[in-house]
């Protein structure tokens, strides 16, 4: 997905008077032109910045349900988790547990990992291998059950 796409999706779901899905959108480009604006002149967003951008949106999601869950606000419940399914459909497919735990299992090989102490190098080897396909949260908590 990259920026143009975006922008497509957005004109197809403003003719079609989706207003969540026009919001989501909106809110998706703008933060993309803000990193554009961050990165200096004639820096372009490119499909990396994309997935970054829209996996950012999807982890304040997240914490936004936990947070109105616990004081209560079902309504901005349903409208995050909503917006949550929206950002999901521009994400890659998740990986599975077995498949983390498979990837985990490599990378202490590779990185002669014993103890939590070198849970950075291999987090370091794992997150090239998963970016955008699982939470970091999911594959840390993997890494420290395996380390301990």
């Amino acid at each position: 997905m990259n920026k143009q796409e975006l922008k497509d999706e957005l004109k197809k779901s403003m003719l079609a008077k989706d207003e969540l899905k026009t919001s989501v959108l909106r809110m998706l480009l703008s933060s993309l032109s803000y990193l554009e604006i961050q990165k200096g002149k004639d820096y372009e967003a490119n499909s990396e910045d994309v997935l970054s951008i829209i996996q950012k949106e999807a982890k304040q999601r997240n914490d936004s349900i936990e947070q109105f869950k616990s004081a209560g606000r079902d309504e901005l419940v349903k409208k995050e988790e909503q917006e949550l399914e929206l950002l999901k459909k521009y994400l890659p497919e998740q990986m599975n547990n077995e498949e983390l735990e498979e990837l985990v299992t490599k990378a202490i090989s590779q990185t002669n990992a014993s103890s939590m102490q070198d849970m950075g190098k291999v987090m370091g080897a794992l997150m090239p291998m998963v970016k955008g396909k699982a939470n970091g949260s999911v594959i840390s908590k993997i890494v420290r059950e395996r380390l301990s």
